[in-house]
């Protein structure tokens, strides 16, 4: 089940780089919950609207931003890990960042049912019970 759970996942996450929010939604569960600790005091996104309202407000702090390095793999038989390189320049600051990026997954019956956002890669692997 595993490996079927990363293919969820990097569908999902693939469908939402290309605003294909046909392909994103099948893939979320209706109650998803994402938690992020990048944006400060953030709380707790639940749902589908929870989840573009999520990306709205992680958004509106960049200028501009891309990924490289997109890893994919299992963490459990229900978790599955995205590492990636963030590169983003600031919208009210101009600073550019390069970061290692991590998003944590959980996978229920073919539905991602939480999702926790690091910008710290090491944390999220702490998170999946995982050392570097």
């Amino acid at each position: 089940m595993s490996q079927e759970n990363v293919e969820i996942v990097q569908r999902g996450f693939q469908a939402t780089l290309d605003q294909d929010w046909g392909n994103v939604f099948p893939t979320l569960d209706s109650k998803v919950e994402i938690h992020d600790f990048d944006v400060p005091d953030a709380g707790v996104y639940r749902g589908h609207e929870g989840f573009v309202a999520w990306l709205q407000r992680w958004n509106e702090g960049w200028d501009s931003w891309r990924i490289e390095d997109l890893d994919f793999r299992a963490t459990g038989d229900d978790e599955a890990l995205a590492t990636f390189r963030m590169i983003a320049k600031g919208k009210h600051s101009g600073l550019e960042i390069e970061r290692d990026d991590a998003l944590l997954y959980r996978v229920t019956d073919g539905k991602i049912v939480r999702m926790e956002y690091f910008n710290d890669r090491e944390l999220a692997l702490e998170a999946a019970g995982l050392s570097s």
